[in-house]
């Protein structure tokens, strides 16, 4: 018996440390992801926070409700209390949620207040959600224009399985190992290491969201508004995400990927995307013309 309820604690256990030792969602993951910032990194912390103070509530909660209905029921003879209320008890349960909002308000609203604040940032990147798919201009690099533009759209091998009637498995679209299923795409944002980016979110025709759950927040990307997010990965390595937002029939299959490299590899990668110059103008030369001969 005790085999047999071993054993799917050693299951959770792992899924637990595997999630834990990767920055994406992994299937069957019980809790958020530490994610690849420090801002994902903080939103996890307050996360667990409130999680066990709303765990150590239902405990007492609970706790007392059972003793009540258990040990004071009428068939032991239990008598009602004749008092009405305790003013002394009725304080001491509205102070102390109070007290616990205001320890969970502070740090989460300070979280957020970091979260919006995209001055000082190193790069910008303009990201505009379409029906089905993402554009992505590089809009800044340290001051300069890199001049990259390019639309980003589900990987064509899963686009082909996706459709109805294709005899094709999902199970069978992998990379390095992992289900990508819906989760690749054909051509990746990419990003540096170290790096504080601003992205500037918009949508050219339905209401859009872009969430890496890896960076840690999602941004709506709303036709004719420009809103704002930042990140700074931490680690190389790619990071898949979704549209969070009901955005037509083909939702699904909008998906996210960002790679994070090394500065000097992600410059040398901004160099061979950048558009070829624009050829030079040729003077014409005009053979001059001779006095005719008289």
């Amino acid at each position: 018996m005790r085999r047999v309820l071993a054993a799917p604690a050693v299951v959770l256990l792992g899924l637990l440390a595997s999630a834990a030792a990767n920055a994406n969602p992994q299937p069957w993951q019980l809790n958020m992801t530490r994610g690849a910032t420090q801002t994902a990194r903080e939103v996890h912390d307050i996360h667990m926070v409130v999680l066990w103070i709303c765990v150590a509530i239902g405990v007492v909660v609970f706790g007392v409700m059972f003793v009540a209905m258990f040990r004071f029921r009428k068939s032991k003879g239990a008598v009602p209390a004749t008092w009405s209320h305790s003013t002394k008890l009725e304080a001491i349960w509205t102070i102390i949620p109070i007290l616990i909002l205001i320890g969970s308000a502070w740090p989460a609203t300070t979280l957020l207040i970091r979260m919006a604040d995209t001055s000082e940032s190193e790069m910008t990147i303009k990201v505009t959600g379409y029906q089905w798919k993402w554009r992505y201009e590089y809009v800044d690099y340290f001051g300069k224009q890199p001049g990259i533009n390019f639309v980003s759209s589900l990987e064509s091998q899963a686009n082909r399985t996706r459709q109805l009637g294709s005899g094709m498995d999902p199970r069978d679209i992998k990379v390095d190992g992992q289900s990508t299923y819906l989760l690749d795409v054909d051509k990746p944002l990419v990003v540096p290491v170290g790096v504080k980016v601003r992205f500037v979110v918009t949508a050219d025709d339905v209401i859009h969201s872009w969430w890496v759950p890896a960076l840690g927040w999602k941004q709506d990307a709303i036709p004719g508004i420009i809103n704002s997010a930042w990140t700074r990965v931490d680690e190389p390595g790619v990071y898949r995400g979704q549209c969070a937002e009901l955005c037509g029939r083909d939702h699904a299959f909008m998906p996210i990927v960002v790679k994070a490299l090394p500065k000097a590899e992600f410059e040398q990668w901004m160099t061979a995307q950048a558009p070829a110059p624009a050829p030079a103008a040729t003077a014409t030369t005009l053979a001059p013309t001779t006095a005719p001969q008289g």
